[in-house]
Protein backbone atom coordinates (compact mmCIF):
# COMPACT_ATOMS: atom_id res chain seq x y z
CA UNK A 1 0.00 0.00 0.00
CA UNK A 2 0.99 3.50 -1.06
CA UNK A 3 -0.61 7.03 0.06
CA UNK A 4 0.60 10.47 -0.85
CA UNK A 5 -0.44 13.38 0.65
CA UNK A 6 2.83 15.62 0.05
CA UNK A 7 1.18 16.97 -3.37
CA UNK A 8 -1.61 15.36 -5.11
CA UNK A 9 -3.59 12.69 -2.93
CA UNK A 10 -3.07 9.40 -4.12
CA UNK A 11 -3.58 6.02 -2.22
CA UNK A 12 -3.53 2.48 -3.97
CA UNK A 13 -2.59 -1.16 -3.20
CA UNK A 14 -0.53 -3.00 -6.07
CA UNK A 15 -1.80 -0.26 -8.32
CA UNK A 16 -5.70 0.01 -7.45
CA UNK A 17 -6.61 3.06 -6.52
CA UNK A 18 -8.60 3.35 -3.38
CA UNK A 19 -9.12 7.36 -2.95
CA UNK A 20 -12.57 8.41 -3.20
CA UNK A 21 -13.83 11.05 -5.79
CA UNK A 22 -16.33 12.61 -3.28
CA UNK A 23 -14.49 15.46 -1.07
CA UNK A 24 -15.66 14.31 2.28
CA UNK A 25 -15.17 11.14 2.31
CA UNK A 26 -11.61 12.22 0.88
CA UNK A 27 -11.05 14.32 3.44
CA UNK A 28 -11.24 11.51 5.88
CA UNK A 29 -9.53 9.57 4.05
CA UNK A 30 -6.55 12.32 4.38
CA UNK A 31 -6.76 12.91 7.81
CA UNK A 32 -6.65 9.11 8.66
CA UNK A 33 -3.84 9.00 6.66
CA UNK A 34 -2.37 11.77 7.90
CA UNK A 35 -2.53 10.88 11.70
CA UNK A 36 -1.77 6.63 10.37
CA UNK A 37 -1.82 4.45 13.46
CA UNK A 38 -3.46 6.61 16.09
CA UNK A 39 -6.93 6.61 16.80
CA UNK A 40 -8.89 9.89 15.43
CA UNK A 41 -12.19 10.24 16.90
CA UNK A 42 -15.83 10.73 15.55
CA UNK A 43 -15.58 13.90 17.08
CA UNK A 44 -12.27 15.02 15.41
CA UNK A 45 -13.46 13.61 11.97
CA UNK A 46 -17.16 15.65 12.13
CA UNK A 47 -15.22 18.59 13.05
CA UNK A 48 -13.09 18.52 10.37
CA UNK A 49 -15.89 18.01 7.62
CA UNK A 50 -18.69 20.49 9.00
CA UNK A 51 -16.65 22.33 11.42
CA UNK A 52 -18.57 23.83 14.43
CA UNK A 53 -21.65 23.37 13.35
CA UNK A 54 -22.17 19.99 12.31
CA UNK A 55 -25.88 18.55 11.54
CA UNK A 56 -28.18 16.23 13.54
CA UNK A 57 -27.20 13.57 11.20
CA UNK A 58 -23.60 14.08 11.32
CA UNK A 59 -22.78 10.66 13.12
CA UNK A 60 -24.88 8.01 10.54
CA UNK A 61 -23.36 10.43 7.99
CA UNK A 62 -19.79 9.89 8.91
CA UNK A 63 -20.61 5.95 9.34
CA UNK A 64 -21.81 6.25 6.18
CA UNK A 65 -18.84 7.57 4.63
CA UNK A 66 -16.32 5.08 6.57
CA UNK A 67 -18.57 2.22 5.08
CA UNK A 68 -17.93 4.16 1.61
CA UNK A 69 -14.12 3.60 2.25
CA UNK A 70 -14.18 0.21 3.17
CA UNK A 71 -15.43 -0.33 0.03
CA UNK A 72 -12.83 1.02 -1.90
CA UNK A 73 -10.57 -0.68 -0.07
CA UNK A 74 -11.77 -4.33 0.04
CA UNK A 75 -11.78 -3.52 -4.25
CA UNK A 76 -8.32 -2.56 -3.82
CA UNK A 77 -7.20 -5.61 -1.27
CA UNK A 78 -9.59 -7.75 -2.35
CA UNK A 79 -11.10 -8.97 1.07
CA UNK A 80 -13.72 -7.36 3.01
CA UNK A 81 -11.74 -8.54 6.32
CA UNK A 82 -8.54 -6.77 5.05
CA UNK A 83 -10.49 -3.37 4.62
CA UNK A 84 -11.63 -4.04 8.16
CA UNK A 85 -8.39 -4.28 9.43
CA UNK A 86 -7.32 -1.63 7.50
CA UNK A 87 -9.53 0.91 8.43
CA UNK A 88 -10.18 -0.20 11.41
CA UNK A 89 -13.30 0.83 13.98
CA UNK A 90 -11.73 1.55 17.97
CA UNK A 91 -13.70 3.16 20.88
CA UNK A 92 -15.17 6.22 20.23
CA UNK A 93 -13.42 6.29 16.58
CA UNK A 94 -11.25 4.95 13.71
CA UNK A 95 -7.80 3.53 13.15
CA UNK A 96 -5.95 3.57 9.19
CA UNK A 97 -3.36 0.95 10.08
CA UNK A 98 -0.51 1.06 7.49
CA UNK A 99 3.45 -0.14 7.70
CA UNK A 100 5.98 1.48 7.93
CA UNK A 101 7.09 3.63 4.69
CA UNK A 102 3.33 3.65 3.74
CA UNK A 103 2.60 7.14 3.67
CA UNK A 104 4.91 9.51 2.37
CA UNK A 105 4.14 12.74 5.08
CA UNK A 106 5.29 10.08 8.03
CA UNK A 107 8.10 8.83 5.68
CA UNK A 108 8.99 12.10 5.67
CA UNK A 109 9.18 13.15 9.08
CA UNK A 110 11.25 10.08 9.54
CA UNK A 111 13.95 11.06 7.35
CA UNK A 112 13.55 14.48 8.62
CA UNK A 113 14.40 13.50 12.39
CA UNK A 114 17.32 11.31 11.25
CA UNK A 115 18.38 14.53 9.36
CA UNK A 116 18.16 16.81 12.45
CA UNK A 117 20.04 14.11 14.74
CA UNK A 118 22.59 14.17 12.38
CA UNK A 119 23.18 17.70 12.35
CA UNK A 120 23.06 17.69 16.03
CA UNK A 121 25.82 15.54 15.94
CA UNK A 122 27.91 17.69 13.22
CA UNK A 123 27.82 14.79 10.76
CA UNK A 124 26.96 17.42 7.75
CA UNK A 125 27.44 14.88 5.11
CA UNK A 126 24.87 12.24 6.64
CA UNK A 127 22.46 15.12 7.20
CA UNK A 128 22.82 16.81 4.01
CA UNK A 129 21.75 13.04 2.17
CA UNK A 130 18.56 12.07 5.01
CA UNK A 131 17.09 15.61 4.36
CA UNK A 132 17.43 15.52 0.71
CA UNK A 133 15.79 12.43 1.00
CA UNK A 134 13.06 13.41 3.37
CA UNK A 135 12.14 16.74 0.85
CA UNK A 136 12.21 14.67 -2.12
CA UNK A 137 9.14 13.03 -1.04
CA UNK A 138 7.72 16.39 -1.78
CA UNK A 139 5.65 16.70 -5.36
CA UNK A 140 3.46 19.60 -4.05
CA UNK A 141 1.82 21.18 -1.42
CA UNK A 142 0.20 19.35 1.04
CA UNK A 143 -3.20 17.92 0.11
CA UNK A 144 -3.33 20.48 -3.25
CA UNK A 145 -6.40 18.67 -4.24
CA UNK A 146 -8.45 18.27 -1.30
CA UNK A 147 -10.99 19.92 0.82
CA UNK A 148 -9.38 21.53 4.14
CA UNK A 149 -11.32 21.97 7.29
CA UNK A 150 -10.64 23.29 10.51
CA UNK A 151 -8.02 20.32 11.12
CA UNK A 152 -6.42 19.02 8.03
CA UNK A 153 -5.73 22.95 8.09
CA UNK A 154 -3.82 22.48 11.26
CA UNK A 155 -2.05 19.41 10.17
CA UNK A 156 -1.07 21.28 6.60
CA UNK A 157 0.37 23.83 8.39
CA UNK A 158 2.61 21.74 10.86
CA UNK A 159 3.73 19.71 7.43
CA UNK A 160 4.75 22.88 5.58
CA UNK A 161 6.81 24.24 8.84
CA UNK A 162 8.64 21.01 9.02
CA UNK A 163 9.33 20.99 5.39
CA UNK A 164 10.74 24.46 5.87
CA UNK A 165 12.74 23.38 8.65
CA UNK A 166 14.10 20.78 6.98
CA UNK A 167 15.44 22.85 3.98
CA UNK A 168 16.84 25.24 6.22
CA UNK A 169 18.77 22.47 8.11
CA UNK A 170 19.78 20.96 4.63
CA UNK A 171 21.05 24.50 3.30
CA UNK A 172 23.21 24.57 6.24
CA UNK A 173 24.92 21.27 6.09
CA UNK A 174 25.56 22.30 2.26
CA UNK A 175 26.97 25.59 3.36
CA UNK A 176 29.61 24.14 5.46
CA UNK A 177 30.29 21.57 3.55
CA UNK A 178 31.57 24.33 0.56
CA UNK A 179 28.61 24.20 -1.71
CA UNK A 180 27.64 27.89 -1.34
CA UNK A 181 28.06 28.00 -5.46
CA UNK A 182 26.37 25.66 -6.17
CA UNK A 183 23.18 26.95 -3.59
CA UNK A 184 22.74 30.73 -4.77
CA UNK A 185 19.86 30.07 -7.48
CA UNK A 186 18.17 28.10 -4.60
CA UNK A 187 18.18 30.50 -2.12
CA UNK A 188 17.84 33.08 -4.25
CA UNK A 189 14.58 31.42 -5.41
CA UNK A 190 13.47 30.64 -1.93
CA UNK A 191 13.82 34.50 -0.77
CA UNK A 192 12.17 35.57 -2.94
CA UNK A 193 9.20 33.44 -1.72
CA UNK A 194 9.71 33.80 1.57
CA UNK A 195 11.09 37.20 1.50
CA UNK A 196 10.40 37.93 5.32
CA UNK A 197 12.29 34.68 6.59
CA UNK A 198 15.63 35.43 8.18
CA UNK A 199 17.24 32.40 7.87
CA UNK A 200 16.98 31.60 4.38
CA UNK A 201 18.13 35.07 3.63
CA UNK A 202 21.07 34.75 6.18
CA UNK A 203 22.17 31.67 4.05
CA UNK A 204 22.23 33.40 0.81
CA UNK A 205 23.92 36.40 2.27
CA UNK A 206 26.65 33.67 3.37
CA UNK A 207 26.62 31.50 -0.02
CA UNK A 208 26.55 35.34 -1.90
CA UNK A 209 29.97 36.60 0.18
CA UNK A 210 31.54 33.28 -0.25
CA UNK A 211 30.79 33.50 -3.75
CA UNK A 212 32.79 36.60 -3.84
CA UNK A 213 29.32 38.68 -4.62
CA UNK A 214 29.76 40.28 -1.39
CA UNK A 215 27.87 43.51 -3.29
CA UNK A 216 25.37 41.09 -3.86
CA UNK A 217 25.15 39.92 -0.17
CA UNK A 218 25.02 43.42 0.77
CA UNK A 219 21.89 44.25 -1.56
CA UNK A 220 20.15 41.16 -0.13
CA UNK A 221 20.52 42.56 3.00
CA UNK A 222 18.92 45.77 2.80
CA UNK A 223 15.68 43.84 0.19
CA UNK A 224 15.25 42.26 3.50
CA UNK A 225 15.49 45.28 6.26
CA UNK A 226 12.99 47.52 4.20
CA UNK A 227 10.57 44.58 3.81
CA UNK A 228 10.47 43.88 7.59
CA UNK A 229 10.37 47.57 8.44
CA UNK A 230 7.79 48.19 5.44
CA UNK A 231 5.39 45.36 6.49
CA UNK A 232 6.12 44.81 10.40
CA UNK A 233 7.91 47.77 11.65
CA UNK A 234 10.77 46.44 12.83
CA UNK A 235 14.46 45.82 12.19
CA UNK A 236 16.60 42.39 11.10
CA UNK A 237 17.40 40.70 14.50
CA UNK A 238 20.74 41.07 16.01
CA UNK A 239 22.27 38.07 14.35
CA UNK A 240 21.64 38.75 11.05
CA UNK A 241 22.42 42.61 11.74
CA UNK A 242 25.82 40.74 13.22
CA UNK A 243 25.95 38.71 9.70
CA UNK A 244 25.61 42.11 7.67
CA UNK A 245 28.49 43.74 9.80
CA UNK A 246 31.12 40.72 8.94
CA UNK A 247 30.32 41.15 5.81
CA UNK A 248 30.93 44.98 5.42
CA UNK A 249 34.18 44.45 7.29
CA UNK A 250 35.13 41.21 5.51
CA UNK A 251 35.24 39.15 8.49
CA UNK A 252 37.81 36.29 7.76
CA UNK A 253 34.88 34.07 10.22
CA UNK A 254 32.62 34.11 6.72
CA UNK A 255 35.60 32.62 4.93
CA UNK A 256 35.00 28.60 3.70
CA UNK A 257 37.36 27.39 5.56
CA UNK A 258 37.31 24.76 8.57
CA UNK A 259 38.63 27.08 10.80
CA UNK A 260 35.89 29.47 10.47
CA UNK A 261 32.86 27.37 9.79
CA UNK A 262 31.74 27.30 13.18
CA UNK A 263 32.05 31.05 13.49
CA UNK A 264 30.17 31.57 10.36
CA UNK A 265 27.72 29.51 11.68
CA UNK A 266 26.66 30.90 14.75
CA UNK A 267 26.53 34.11 12.36
CA UNK A 268 23.71 32.47 10.34
CA UNK A 269 21.71 30.72 12.49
Amino acid sequence: MQISLLGPFTAEHLGSPFVPSAAKPRQILALLALQANQVVTAQTLMEEIWGEAPPRSAATTLQTYILQLRRLLTQALGSPAAAKDVLATRYGGYLLDVQPGEVDSSEFERLAALGRAALDQGDDESASLLLCRALDLWRGPVLVDVNIGPVLEIEVMRLEEARLSALEGRIGADLRLGRHAALLGELTVLSARHPMHEGLHAQLILAQYRSGRAWQALETYRRLRETLIRELGIEPSNRVQRLHNAVLAADPRLDPVSAGVLEADRLVG
